[in-house]
Parts: C-alpha cells; sequence; structure tokens
C-alpha cells in the first residue's frame, strides 16, 4: 500500500462505525507508521523543513497563482530545478498552469502520452511526476479524474539528480496533489455558493412573485363563485313560483353543481395555501446565504394555526384511504396554546408524519371486532420537561400497523435511513431527518415508539412564548 492509498484508508467512510478509542488508535497506529516512512526515506534536515515550509506558505497564500508559485519554488530552492504545471481540464487534455521560468513557451496543451501519464517518467533533461488528488473527495471535482490524477509536475534539468532527490520530489509532488485537490474544491464551493445566491434571486423573481398573483386570480375565481350562487338561487325562486318541475329539477341540479364547484375551490385553495407557505420557507433567502435551516419564529394560536389547518388538508386523502383519522380523546380541543415557533417548518413537519402516516398505517385487529386502519393525533403540556420552569408541548401522531425494524429508536430519523420491513414501500428516508433538523432546530426532541396503538412519533416544542 502506498501514501496516498494509507491516507484514503483514513478518510473511508468505513471509520465512521469505529468507536473513539478505535480511531484514535488507528490514528497512533498511522503516525507510527510514518515515523518508519520518514526514517526510511532519509530526507536531510533541508528536505524536511522544505515540507513544513510548503504547508505553511500554501495555508498563507490566496488565489491559485500564488499557490503554484510556492509549489514551483520549492524544487528551485533546493535544487535550482525549474519548473511547469500542468492540470487536467478534461479527461483528456493536460492544460499549462504555470511555469517557473516565467517564459511559458511550451505547448498550452497536451495530450495522455508516454511522458504526461500516471508514472514517473523521464525524457532527457525533464522529470514529469504526476499530481494525485486524494480519491476521497474525486465525487467533488468536476469530472472523474483518471487514475485519480490532477495533472502533471515537470521538473528539469533533472539528468544529474541522485535516485534519493528523485524520491523526495515524488513524495513532494504527492502533497502537492492533495492541497490543490482542497484548492480546486475550495473553488468550485465559493462558484457554488455565487451560484445558490444568484440562483435564490431568481427564485424571488421567477417563483416566489409569480405564486402570489395566484391569490388575486383565487380571489377573482371565488366573487365568480359568489355570483354564481346569487344567479343560481334568483333562478330557483323563479322556477319555483312558476312550478315546472322539469325546469325546477333541473335549477336543482344547476344549485349541486356551484356546491360542488365552491368545494373544488375550497380544496383547491387551500393546498394552494399551504403549499405557497412551504415554498415560502423552504426557499427562504437566509437559508441559502446562512448554510442551515434559520427559523423565523412568530406567536401563534397552535391548534389553530399549525394543527387545524395540516389536519384538515389531509383529513379528505385520510378517507379516500379508508383510515379513521381522529384526535386524541384526551385533548381539550377548546383549550387555546399560544407559543412562538416557525409556523411554515413547523407545519412541514407535521405534513410529513401524516405523510408517513397515510402511507405507512396497516389494519389492525380492533376491540369491536375485525380489522381496520387507524390514526390519532393530539398534543399536550408537559411540566418541566426541558428543566424546572420549562415546560415543553408535545404533538404525537399514532398509526395502526406493525412495529418498525430498527436496531435503536432513533435510527428511523438518521438521512436516507428505511427500515427494513417497509423499504418495499416509496420514500427517500429524508422526511424523518427533515422533521429531526426541524424539531431540533427549535431547542426540541423527536421520538419513535411502538404502542398498543400502532407506531408513534413525537416530538416536544419548549413552551416558548414571545
Amino acid at each position: 500500500m502506498n501514501d496516498l492509498d494509507k491516507d484514503h484508508a483514513l478518510t473511508s467512510d468505513s471509520l465512521l462505525e469505529l468507536t473513539d478509542d478505535e480511531r484514535i488508535a488507528l490514528v497512533v497506529e498511522r503516525i507510527e507508521t510514518k515515523f518508519l516512512d520518514y526514517d526510511g526515506y532519509d530526507f536531510s534536515r533541508h528536505q524536511i523543513l522544505a515540507l513544513n515550509i510548503f504547508f505553511e506558505l500554501s495555508q498563507e497564500v490566496r488565489g491559485r497563482e500564488m499557490f503554484y508559485a510556492v509549489c514551483m519554488a520549492i524544487p528551485k530552492a533546493l535544487f535550482g530545478l525549474e519548473s511547469t504545471m500542468y492540470l487536467l481540464e478534461d479527461e483528456e487534455t493536460f492544460a499549462l498552469a504555470a511555469c517557473s521560468s516565467g517564459k511559458c513557451d511550451r505547448d498550452s496543451t497536451r495530450p495522455w502520452n508516454e511522458f504526461m501519464n500516471d508514472r514517473l517518467t523521464i525524457q532527457g533533461e525533464s522529470m514529469y511526476l504526476p499530481i494525485r488528488g486524494n480519491p476521497e473527495y474525486n465525487d467533488m471535482l468536476a469530472f472523474e479524474p483518471p487514475h485519480n490524477l490532477l495533472g502533471s509536475f515537470v521538473m528539469r534539468p533533472c539528468s544529474g539528480l541522485p535516485g534519493h532527490a528523485r524520491l523526495f520530489l515524488e513524495k513532494y509532488v504527492n502533497r502537492v496533489g492533495y492541497q490543490l485537490h482542497h484548492r480546486i474544491i475550495r473553488a468550485r464551493n465559493r462558484e457554488h455558493i455565487a451560484f445558490i445566491k444568484s440562483m435564490v434571486q431568481d427564485i424571488g423573481h421567477n417563483v416566489i412573485v409569480p405564486n402570489m398573483y395566484f391569490k388575486l386570480y383565487f380571489n377573482r375565481l371565488k366573487r365568480k363563485i359568489e355570483q354564481l350562487h346569487l344567479t343560481t338561487t334568483a333562478i330557483l325562486t323563479e322556477l319555483n313560483r312558476n312550478a315546472n318541475r322539469d325546469l325546477v329539477r333541473e335549477g336543482n341540479r344547476l344549485a349541486e353543481i356551484a356546491g360542488g364547484i365552491e368545494g373544488q375551490y375550497q380544496e383547491i385553495y387551500s393546498h394552494y395555501e399551504s403549499t405557497s407557505m412551504f415554498l415560502e420557507t423552504l426557499l427562504r433567502r437566509r437559508h441559502f446565504e446562512e448554510g442551515r435551516y434559520v427559523l423565523e419564529k412568530r406567536d401563534v394560536n397552535l391548534r389553530t394555526t399549525v394543527i387545524d389547518p395540516v389536519i384538515e388538508r389531509f383529513r379528505h386523502r385520510f378517507e379516500e384511504q379508508r383510515i379513521h383519522l381522529a384526535l386524541a380523546p384526551e385533548c381539550p380541543e377548546d383549550r387555546v396554546i399560544r407559543l412562538a415557533l416557525d409556523r411554515g417548518l413547523i407545519s412541514q413537519v407535521l405534513d410529513n408524519l401524516l405523510s408517513n402516516a397515510l402511507k405507512y398505517t396497516e389494519r389492525t385487529s380492533v376491540p369491536e371486532g375485525g380489522k381496520e386502519k387507524h390514526a390519532t393525533y393530539g398534543w399536550k403540556v408537559l411540566d418541566d420537561f426541558f428543566g424546572p420552569g420549562k415546560s415543553g408541548i408535545r404533538l404525537w401522531i399514532t398509526s395502526s400497523g406493525g412495529p418498525l425494524d430498527l436496531n435503536e429508536p432513533m435510527d428511523v430519523f438518521k438521512p436516507g435511513f428505511r427500515a427494513d420491513n417497509v423499504a418495499h414501500k416509496s420514500g427517500t428516508g429524508r422526511g424523518l431527518y427533515f422533521v429531526r433538523q426541524v424539531v431540533e432546530l427549535h431547542g426540541g426532541r423527536v421520538f419513535y415508539a411502538h404502542t398498543d396503538q400502532g407506531n408513534e412519533f413525537s416530538f416536544v416544542l419548549p413552551f416558548e412564548q414571545a
């Protein structure tokens, strides 16, 4: 195993499964191996200092050109070598990046050949050293680098260099590759952030603002429906006065159609309101600027502002699936609970939990006999949940069905997790992770348990009031 393979082994995803003691032991082992490696290299004091100086200067300088200058200055200071650096601009082409002499008179691009490849190669006075990256982060580059190669470092004159110096330069270029790789990633991240900021402005202009016009169209449609009801009532009044049964029957049918249109309007408008709120909440500009969910808390009536609108939006869908959805009997409907929270994000938390209940609820036996699908929801104030004098608000949704196949209850809230016994259902495993993120951002906690009523997902928010 070469140096790069060993370093890659230290960054593998499999290390995430190790305990803290195992990780420390592994790193200590690698340090001891490095000591032995450097003893075997037998680098001179100046060469060791050169590596240290390179690391320090590469952290100090800003800009790609200054970094190239540092990379080429080390071989020049130690061995009097001039350098040229080529980087892969795509899978097939090496493009000239920089040269130490200030006279970049060589070809600006080169193809893969017997010199520009993944092996140390010498041609006359020139030594070609492959610049390798960190394979752990290849997926963050613009393309998958062939042979894990970022480019080629060409040095000259090298015909008189002893093999020991060549070994040092090879190890040195390996370290250049890792530093270069991180700089490329940072540059791409900066471009990515700039793009996101631009995209957020476009979203505001091209999505959020046009979406607001739908409310105007809905208001116009509502007025038309009201006019339809008035006209229908007037027609029915006149028809009843004339006592024409056939026409009265058609008038009543017209009234039913008008009522049906109004019902469809109310359902569509309810979905529009929730979708608009979700769009504006998820695409909130500060989320993208700060790289995390940013709360905008407001003092709200928990039941009327958050719970009831979400429940009513799902009620018809539960009925279609023949799932009996009910408020838990211990919840007083007339109690007013006001607290400060981000209405849009917490509404989406409830939306995710109800979506899961709709998807995963199963038929189970009921005391009255037979089997049915049922779900319950509710809320409760928990005194001193977060400490003395720090109450919490618990919200839960329970749906009938067998327990999830989990090693630990909190596994279900991990990103991308799908329990084996429900993996056949459609889903990404992101919904419950989103729930956990939002609840914990509010200072709350999430829970899963299987009870005699079924699978219960709950969360507790601090009883925070404005």
